[in-house]
């Protein structure tokens, strides 16, 4: 029987499911035995993070990294290895310093602090704290003048008093709602215990900031809320960074379909880093395997009826930049429609199962494909279903425009991600068959949906993405990053 009738009884189900299953079995068994004895993920990740470090969009560790990937692609038999440069506006960091003043403006203390990204080139700034809770707009709401001429104090995470079914924004739209309530500056307090800081973007639009903004420690947040139930304090705030235009380089390869050619399965996930430490949860974790992934492609001479694109983005951590300049250019270029589903593998590991983004009508797809892998491996749980819809990743542009995307169930310790955005994200935080499992599990997805006779989920036109926007409770948050496209709506 021919490969995409096989695929085709997979895809669909009935009775035929079985057999069709069978008829992958090979398919999927070299796959598994390629990436269990050649995989090069976990290795090329910890070189990285010895002969580069950090990844930081715009910096020559950035450079690098590109480089890297590039000569990597290359390396393993891509020809169309590309570049896709843009511009961006940079931001590095200097020095900041942030002290506790009295009301009447004596030193208290020095409070550890660590810049966010997109804050101004200089600070000097003293003002009164205000708590501002969870620092979302109904705690603005209660009091709209509070903030005015302050420096706001908000928690990162959701507080243990909030109330059930309330939902988190992002620190950048927590610092775009002080921006719009007058505020002078923001510390936000970081979740995790233990003293670990974060950094991280706090603009919504990949732009400086007009006022500053910060992270302090779990337990110095919880005690200065504390503090200012009995008195007033002050903060006083410095800082210099650093910002100018410069360029970067998504990195793109692909294996062309043998059928169509011009419908295109984007794998993606962003190859920078934050610079406190390698980077090697996010996202080198799913940068890495991707670039496995595209090996494995090639070592195989796999072939799917559709392309396989390979994408590494850049500008991620500050603001999707990379993923906006490639769904931007594809619009220009009137080459958007071909883009037909978006995999993106952000601090991805260890995959036991596939979400479809929030796209229930592709979950029967991604059960029954699973199933044909776990025939392979039974440690992957198919742990697949529709999900949710999300933000804050190199999806996003792309789900904005109606096109379903999708990504893996990630089964790692949860105190790995303790260390997300902070200084302890090294490559010891990685065990190697965490990215082996990844790289071999969505190869065979790949492989799959690359054939399948219809694709599980179509892109949907822009009244059905602005109601499916709605419904998975992503319109506010949209809103105050200034990327709801349906004004006055």
């Amino acid at each position: 029987m021919k490969k995409h009738v096989l695929l085709f009884a997979l895809l669909t189900g009935g009775a035929t499911g079985m057999m069709a299953q069978d008829g992958l079995q090979p398919v999927f068994r070299s796959i598994d035995a390629e990436v269990l004895a050649n995989s090069k993920a976990y290795e090329t990740l910890k070189g990285s993070t010895i002969s580069i470090g950090h990844r930081l969009t715009g910096s020559e560790n950035g450079k690098k990294a590109e480089q890297l990937v590039y000569d990597l692609l290359k390396g393993y038999g891509y020809d169309n290895v590309k570049f896709q440069p843009f511009k961006v506006e940079s931001w590095a960091r200097g020095h900041v310093h942030l002290d506790l003043l009295s009301a009447t403006g004596e030193k208290v203390e020095e409070l550890r602090s660590v810049a966010l990204a997109h804050s101004p080139v200089k600070v000097n700034e003293t003002a009164e704290i205000v708590d501002m809770g969870n620092g979302l707009e109904e705690d603005y709401l209660a009091n709209p003048e509070k903030a005015k001429g302050k420096i706001v104090l908000a928690s990162l995470w959701l507080m243990s008093s909030t109330k059930p079914g309330t939902q988190n924004l992002h620190r950048s739209e927590k610092t775009a709602l002080a921006i719009r309530y007058g505020a002078k500056g923001i510390m936000l307090f970081n979740g995790v215990k233990d003293g670990v800081l974060l950094t991280g973007t706090a603009s919504v639009t990949g732009k400086l900031n007009p006022i500053p903004a910060v992270c302090i420690t779990h337990e110095d947040g919880l005690r200065l809320r504390e503090m200012l139930t009995k008195n007033s304090y002050k903060a006083h705030l410095s800082m210099d960074n650093f910002s100018g235009p410069i360029k970067a380089r998504n990195v793109i390869a692909s294996i062309p379909g043998t059928k169509y050619p011009n419908e295109k399965i984007i794998v993606c996930g962003h190859l920078d880093s934050w610079d406190l430490a390698t980077g090697a949860t996010d996202n080198g974790l799913g940068s890495f395997a991707i670039v496995d992934m595209a090996r494995t492609f090639k070592k195989l001479n796999l072939q799917t009826d559709r392309t396989i694109e390979f994408v590494l983005f850049m500008g991620e951590e500050q603001g999707l930049l990379g993923s906006r300049a490639y769904v931007a250019d594809a619009i220009k270029k009137k080459t958007l429609d071909q883009v037909k589903y978006v995999f993106n593998f952000d601090m991805s590991a260890n995959a036991i199962g596939f979400t479809a983004g929030g796209r229930k009508e592709a979950e029967d797809f991604f059960k029954t494909t699973g199933e044909a892998i776990r025939a392979i491996d039974t440690s992957f749980q198919n742990k697949s279903s529709a999900g949710g819809a999300g933000l804050h990743s190199d999806h996003q542009p792309f789900m904005l425009q109606g096109i379903p995307t999708a990504t893996s169930v990630t089964n790692i310790p949860s105190e790995v991600f303790r260390c997300y955005h902070a200084d302890c994200d090294g490559i010891d935080l990685i065990n190697r068959e965490w990215m082996v499992d990844q790289v071999r599990f969505s190869t065979m997805f790949l492989y799959a949906i690359g054939n399948a006779a219809s694709l599980p989920a179509k892109r949907m036109d822009d009244a059905n993405t602005k109601q499916f926007l709605i419904d998975n409770k992503l319109k506010e948050a949209l809103q105050i990053a200034g990327d709801w496209r349906w004004k006055g709506e």
